[in-house]
């Protein structure tokens, strides 16, 4: 499961979903720090793997940021 970048919090699934639908960002529920969908994840997501395989796998397969990247 994913974990915060500054606090190693493990995040629910509930809130990665959260997160993949802002694009500001979420903060962590547990130390505050902003995070982000990594841009690793954000290309891999937008190349066309969302399948219901990847949306099941969701919370597995996604890596957070501690800071906003550009997504190329």
């Amino acid at each position: 499961m994913v974990a915060c970048t500054n606090c190693q919090n493990k995040w629910r699934g509930r809130d990665l979903w959260k997160l993949g639908f802002s694009k500001e960002g979420k903060s962590c529920p547990h130390c505050g720090t902003t995070q982000y969908i990594s841009a690793e994840s954000q290309r891999m997501m937008s190349l066309g793997f969302i399948s219901l395989v990847a949306i099941l796998l969701f919370p597995f397969i996604i890596k957070l940021s501690g800071e906003k990247e550009p997504l190329w």
